[in-house]
């Protein structure tokens, strides 16, 4: 018998003062039965950074993630159904980054385990025709800190200024500090 995931509900308070994006944001969460908290409170992270100002261009949710291996961690969606954003998480190969690139108007990947500069030295050059590929680095202290806000049911601040992101609950507090490691180019 399979394992079924996991829900998991987050009221998700986003101030961010870079992009100048501000709202509540109810989400539902469904952490697979593999998944770590460290990785699913990361895609949470990856909402908070990534969320649009509007709903023009669709909205940035979930997928399948781990359950669908040609999906994105979260991805937004226009009307037509074509890829305006595409997230991943971890280190994948070039080939599932090119493709990406190839079928999304951007593309942004967050790396969180502490051999990512070893993956990143061995990848990087591969990567130098990918305009719109953004590459993000945390630290694995910062993530494995974010693991420990994982609850069934969570309210979380999250405030983002000069590329600091302050997440805080009635409980606890991180800075996390995601470093790029490659820019989307304008």
């Amino acid at each position: 018998m399979a394992l079924k995931a996991t829900i998991y509900k987050a009221l998700l308070n986003i101030a961010d003062m870079d992009r100048h994006v501000y709202g509540e944001h109810n989400l539902t969460i469904a952490k697979h039965p593999s998944e770590t908290d460290e990785r699913m409170m990361m895609r949470v992270l990856a909402y908070a950074l990534n969320v649009p100002a509007d709903d023009l261009r669709g909205r940035l949710e979930f997928t399948r993630g781990l359950s669908e291996v040609d999906d994105p961690d979260l991805w937004q969606l226009d009307l037509t159904g074509e890829v305006v954003h595409w997230i991943d998480l971890g280190q994948p190969d070039e080939r599932r980054l090119m493709k990406a690139h190839g079928r999304a108007g951007r593309v942004s990947l967050y790396c969180y385990a502490a051999s990512t500069p070893v993956w990143w030295a061995g990848i990087e050059s591969k990567l130098t025709r990918a305009p719109k590929l953004a590459v993000w680095q945390i630290a694995p202290e910062e993530s494995q800190a974010l693991a420990a806000f994982a609850e069934r049911s969570m309210q979380l601040q999250v405030s983002i200024q000069d590329g600091h992101v302050y997440l805080s609950t009635a409980s606890r507090q991180l800075e996390i500090h995601p470093r790029a490691l490659k820019h989307a180019e304008a």
